[in-house]
């Protein structure tokens, strides 16, 4: 047998291209049952050329191609399409069918040389509409639907031929936010539940992160990295893979995060336990140049001040705040133009924290606090009369965006 007996898809040495122009080379991938394999890269990358080789579309530059162990050009026209299905982002024009019937296509291959749809096919159409969740179609025109619906149906088309393996490329193009995860959790449903190999090509780096098995990263003519995506997607290798610098994706919480260039003052933010996590982002959004407290390795803020560019002082989980990195924060505290005091709850691992807000007082730093007066005044004492207190994230930034402009102008 050729290739490797426990892979829907299996290539050797495989050069994808248009001609003897060649887009990827020496591809030596594996797509097993059951699984999700996301292919991911920039554009012009060449991941449509090779979905389109690999679902017999385009013929490959040169090496080979195996479907369950067999070449795939062994295989006749009907018996590729019973084991592979493919969906592209081209717009089918539907005609006049209706979305029944529109599925009814899938079943070409198995209807024999009148096409007449059997008692079987008939019922296999209804399990597939109602696989995608879109039972409810069933009767209405495909020019009708939204993109979202007709994604869908087109999904539930190939899963009408009853295939070992789905291509598809970007299934989530034009899709809505509802839709878009809809359509992914299909996918997933069909990898986990009915055992199918699927592959697709991606944009989103994060959805790809929480849906798939296995990454294949291509760019510059290869594939760069393959593997499982856990192993794969790593905050240096999606950075290569992108080439970009403003952002930083976040392996951890599956999640890129925006870096964009500081632009105000610096603020000091003093959290813990999750809280700074949103007004790290805000504040960066807002162009102030970002410092963050002590914060424990496995506290979201950690994740997310760092993803960010913020400065951060990281203590171990297994330590209470003290040491190097609350000696660092306090010079950090020292040195910013705003101090905010996230409002984090207070307990014996983060209890010296206070210290840094406490010290920014005594400097005569201005301070911002989420807390209560009542909760300020318990933790502060007679140093809380200067804290400029706010009731939410919106009202702290217009607080600190007026304090921004009073800095500058130096009032």
């Amino acid at each position: 047998m050729n290739g490797k007996p426990d892979a829907a898809i299996f290539t050797q040495n495989l050069c994808v291209g248009y001609g003897n122009k060649e887009v990827l080379y020496g591809l030596d991938l594996s797509f097993p049952p059951g699984t999700f394999t996301a292919l991911l890269g920039p554009n012009g990358a060449g991941k449509t050329t090779l979905l389109r080789t690999l679902a017999r579309l385009l013929p490959p530059v040169r090496g080979k191609i195996f479907l369950q162990g067999k070449n795939l050009y062994d295989y006749s026209a009907s018996a590729l399409a019973k084991r592979l299905s493919v969906v592209l982002t081209e717009k089918v024009n539907p005609g006049v069918f209706n979305v029944f019937e529109f599925v009814s296509l899938g079943r070409h291959p198995h209807t024999g040389f009148m096409g007449r749809l059997s008692g079987r096919d008939l019922e296999v159409v209804r399990e597939c509409l109602e696989w995608v969740k879109a039972a409810n179609l069933a009767h209405r025109q495909m020019g009708e639907l939204s993109d979202g619906e007709r994604q869908k149906v087109s999904i539930a088309r190939a899963l009408a031929q009853e295939p070992e393996i789905i291509l598809l490329d970007e299934p989530t193009m034009h899709l809505d936010l509802k839709h878009r995860m809809e359509v992914m959790g299909i996918l997933r449903q069909l990898c986990r539940e009915k055992g199918l190999a699927v592959a697709a090509s991606l944009h989103d780096v994060d959805v790809a992160a929480r849906v798939s098995d296995i990454a294949v990263c291509v760019a510059k003519g290869r594939a760069a990295r393959s593997g499982p995506t856990e192993q794969v997607l790593s905050e240096n290798r999606v950075a290569e893979l992108y080439e970009f610098e403003d952002a930083s994706f976040d392996s951890s919480l599956c999640t890129l995060e925006m870096r964009p260039k500081a632009s105000r003052e610096k603020v000091f933010v003093n959290s813990g336990m999750g809280s700074g996590a949103g007004l790290f982002r805000l504040l960066s959004k807002h162009g102030f140049s970002l410092a963050a407290g002590v914060v424990h390795a496995n506290d979201l803020d950690c994740f997310v001040a760092s993803a960010i560019g913020a400065d951060c002082f990281i203590q171990s989980p297994q330590e209470p705040v003290g040491g190097d990195s609350l000696d660092n924060a306090l010079k950090s505290a020292l040195s910013a133009d705003l101090i905010v005091d996230a409002g984090y709850e207070i307990g014996p691992a983060n209890q010296n924290n206070t210290r840094l807000v406490q010290a920014a007082l005594s400097a005569h730093k201005p301070v911002f606090s989420l807390r209560s007066k009542k909760d300020a005044q318990t933790i502060y004492g007679k140093d809380s009369s200067s804290i400029i207190l706010c009731n939410n994230s919106t009202e702290l930034l217009e607080k600190l965006l007026a304090a921004s402009r009073s800095v500058l102008h130096g009032e």
